[in-house]
């Protein structure tokens, strides 16, 4: 029981730690309207907007949808990050009514005996 609760808590710490992070990741690309995304490219001829970028040879990556991809991969990725640490957070609550602690341990234990 004791492996569960510590795994599960700190699952539950991670997945929030990530959801965090996306967030913050989500919010600052919007906020910038990509421009930190294509940070990395040393064109001038890269516009302000990052939507509006063309591929050009200066940047190490295809620049033409990255602002749309990042965005439609981290929302469902914040999703799952968020769900599993809703998850992981039951479990650990799990974890300690199966060690007689906290406000439904007490009649756990009496429904069993």
């Amino acid at each position: 029981h004791w492996t569960l609760l510590s795994v599960s808590l700190l699952n539950c710490l991670l997945s929030t730690a990530c959801s965090v992070g996306l967030a913050l990741a989500i919010a600052l690309t919007v906020h910038s309207r990509g421009t930190h995304l294509v940070r990395g490219c040393n064109s001038s001829a890269l516009p302000v907007d990052a939507r509006a970028a063309i591929a050009t040879n200066d940047c190490p990556f295809n620049t033409t949808r990255i602002y749309d991809t990042a965005l439609a991969l981290w929302f469902p990725s914040l999703l799952l990050a968020a769900t599993e640490a809703v998850l992981s957070g039951r479990c650990c609550l799990v974890a300690l009514v199966f060690q007689g602690i906290g406000p439904c341990a007490h009649s756990y234990g009496k429904e069993q005996v």
